[in-house]
């Protein structure tokens, strides 16, 4: 079992930058693969990032890619995503996730993580 808590977001102006990190309890955080997600006002939630369980393999989805950064410590037990350059459209609720990598299917879905964050609020004004 393991326990995520975001943190980090709050109210920026576009072009302005957030880090939201993501703080995990349990064991054996290194073999989990962890990925954020958003989900906007009236919106599906939508991948946004994924890192391996040894950091070494990122993917972004392509709206963020060249302003974002995933990054995690697993000394630390804790993930980040670093938002750049950020965009009114960002606006999203953030949730980090954990994936024991015992489902299959596409990094992108939400039925491969298996445990969530509460989520954390994220407004970019224009």
């Amino acid at each position: 079992q393991v326990q995520l808590v975001e943190s980090g977001g709050g109210l920026v102006q576009a072009g302005a930058s957030l880090r939201l990190s993501c703080a995990a309890s349990g064991r054996a955080f290194s073999s989990y693969a962890m990925g954020w997600f958003r989900q906007a006002p009236g919106k599906e939630r939508e991948f946004v990032a994924r890192i391996s369980g040894s950091g070494f393999t990122t993917y972004y989805t392509d709206s963020v890619k060249g302003r974002f950064t995933i990054s995690r410590d697993n000394a630390k037990n804790t993930m980040a995503l670093q938002m750049n350059s950020l965009k009114p459209e960002d606006t999203a609720v953030y949730y980090c996730a954990a994936d024991r990598q015992l489902i299959s299917g596409s990094y992108t879905r939400e039925r491969k993580y298996e445990f969530w964050g509460q989520g954390t609020q994220v407004t970019v004004s224009s």
